[in-house]
């Protein structure tokens, strides 16, 4: 089927339907989100939004990224939340509308560095929690589907080889970017260390994950790809269900 003639599916949301999707910086798990949620008739909620909506709040206190007391003591007084938009959620830092203040690399980096934390994690897990609780989403980032929300309905790890990532991160900088590809792939390289490595729910597919590898796929095949992905994983939750269920 051309990706013209797909008609997007609305879900009934009071069915608690989840869509978990993690994997790697660069691996394009923002744009399938989005496109899984306009597709499906969900919600689409960034995680990684929060943890840099959080990065800019510490930056901005002069904080330094490796005290982890004084990072959690911000969190106290911190209120990050996700509107649904048009394009794009809109990120609330403290009621201050912070969306396009935080997809910049300062603010990138620093998030990868307070998520290493375990007390901010758990701190973020609860709200993410919440924010998903009543089902209806599609919610990506690196623990969804392993802590955030280990009974989701459809799991995707959305992976692709660290050159490819740090090329496709590189093209997004614009025309005059502030660094050279071998090193927006170093970066990536590390912040992959950090994030397979931390104590405190590591980067890694869950166990009941569709494992989806872009790295030789163009974005119309990921896309198409993750789509008969979710597609099976609720064809099989209704057949489970039986004829009363609603149909999708």
């Amino acid at each position: 089927m051309s990706r013209k003639a797909s008609i997007p599916q609305p879900i009934d949301r009071v069915r608690k339907i989840i869509v978990a999707i993690d994997g790697p910086a660069g691996a394009g798990k923002s744009t399938i989100a989005r496109h899984l949620a306009r597709h499906f008739g969900l919600l689409n909620l960034e995680t990684g939004a929060m943890y840099r909506a959080f990065a800019l709040k510490a930056l901005r206190a002069g904080l330094s990224l490796d005290d982890s007391a004084a990072l959690e003591e911000l969190a106290a007084q911190t209120d990050i939340r996700l509107e649904s938009g048009d394009t794009e959620n809109r990120v609330l830092l403290d009621c201050e509308d912070v969306t396009g203040l935080i997809r910049n690399q300062m603010v990138t980096d620093a998030a990868s560095r307070v998520s290493q934390f375990p007390a901010i994690r758990e701190w973020m897990v609860l709200r993410q929690q919440k924010l998903g609780a009543a089902g209806g989403v599609v919610m990506e980032g690196r623990d969804i589907g392993t802590v955030v929300f280990p009974h989701a309905d459809a799991k995707i790890f959305l992976d692709a080889a660290p050159e490819v990532r740090g090329m496709r991160r590189f093209d997004q900088m614009g025309p005059k970017p502030a660094q050279q590809p071998e090193e927006v792939i170093r970066d990536l390289r590390e912040r992959d260390r950090r994030d397979r490595n931390r104590a405190n729910s590591p980067l890694r597919a869950a166990e009941d994950a569709v494992l989806l590898d872009s790295t030789n796929m163009t974005l119309e095949e990921a896309v198409k790809a993750a789509e008969e992905i979710v597609e099976k994983k609720l064809a099989l939750r209704k057949l489970a269900a039986g004829p009363s269920t609603n149909s999708i």
